[in-house]
């Protein structure tokens, strides 16, 4: 039976995944420092023979006797809120992070594949963004810690795999959303879904005009295990997201009509270096993964709504 580890795996993203591996037979082993990864999200797991739990800083060498097969680096937080919070946590996970699991996985002779981002292209300049595209990022704004400190990652996982034969992949996510998204993360749609669902107000940044594509959580797990159980993709970049494009606007409209709300929309400045548009080209990820988003918009959101909904009522009840 093979050995999948997680790092992250008690986050958004890290959690979903290591419930696809466990339900696709694996043994998983879940790394997490609970800087923004919370137990709750895998308390589900805790009782299956096949899943374990380390409190583990990723920033810092993992030692484990253990036999790993694949190493799925998602450690770093990953919301505006909380790399800015924790700018050298956030670097730190990012460049020494993947230093020290990649080191794991050469030691382990495991397969490997880093969580990237959309924001390693920053506000583009090319429109819908390829994996060719090298990017237009503020090296010293305000998000750079986590931009730049991606851009680090992919660079530091191609030098292993030009230096030591490293079999290790990269995906570049973009705009993800689903159940156990935290509710103040800061991310457009959690933000949106929580005030209607109290009546507060929904704050737009900016005009709203700004664009987002986003993909629902299970999309994204699957091309995510796409690209590292896919044979032929050693060194290799795709961009994995939905590119559904909508407006920051729409998205706000849409979620209003859904649960109904009372809450108006009200617009606040655009923070400094958010980008206006975003949208993935995944035609690379379609050809070469077999890769396409299942789950439509709407759909998506409403589930996500229940989650919510679900959520509130019971801290209503603690």
């Amino acid at each position: 039976m093979k050995t999948a580890m997680v790092t992250g795996g008690a986050g958004f993203l890290g959690s979903h995944l290591c419930d696809k591996l466990l339900k696709e037979g694996f043994n998983v082993i879940c790394l997490d420092n609970l800087v923004t990864g919370r137990l709750k999200n895998i308390k589900h797991l805790e009782n299956n023979p096949r899943f374990s739990y380390i409190r583990h800083d990723v920033s810092k060498p993992l030692e484990l006797g253990d036999d790993v097969d694949y190493v799925f680096h998602l450690a770093s937080p990953a919301s505006p809120i909380d790399y800015q919070e924790v700018p050298i946590k956030t670097i730190l996970a990012n460049s020494m992070g993947a230093y020290h699991m990649l080191s794991f996985a050469r030691l382990k002779g495991a397969k490997f594949l880093t969580a990237s981002t959309s924001e390693v292209y920053g506000d583009p300049l090319e429109h819908p963004q390829k994996e060719t595209y090298w990017g237009n990022v503020n090296p010293i704004g305000i998000r750079s810690c986590y931009d730049e400190s991606k851009r680090v990652a992919e660079a530091i996982l191609m030098s292993f795999v030009r230096a030591y034969g490293t079999d290790a992949r990269i995906i570049r996510i973009f705009n993800t959303y689903g159940p156990r998204m935290r509710e103040k993360d800061g991310r457009f749609i959690s933000n949106f879904i929580f005030q209607a669902l109290r009546n507060e107000p929904l704050t737009v940044y900016g005009d709203g005009l700004q664009t987002r594509s986003t993909c629902f959580v299970s999309d994204l797990i699957d091309g995510m295990c796409r690209a590292m159980f896919t044979e032929g993709t050693k060194g290799e970049v795709f961009n994995v997201g939905n590119p559904d494009e909508h407006t920051v606007l729409e998205v706000a409209q849409l979620v209003k009509k859904l649960i109904p709300a009372k809450s108006e929309i009200v617009f606040m400045p655009l923070p400094k270096d958010d980008p206006t548009r975003r949208k993935p080209d995944i035609t690379k990820a379609r050809e070469r993964l077999g890769f396409s988003p299942k789950v439509s918009f709407e759909e998506g959101l409403k589930i996500m709504i229940e989650h919510f909904k679900k959520n509130m009522e019971e801290v209503g009840k603690e």
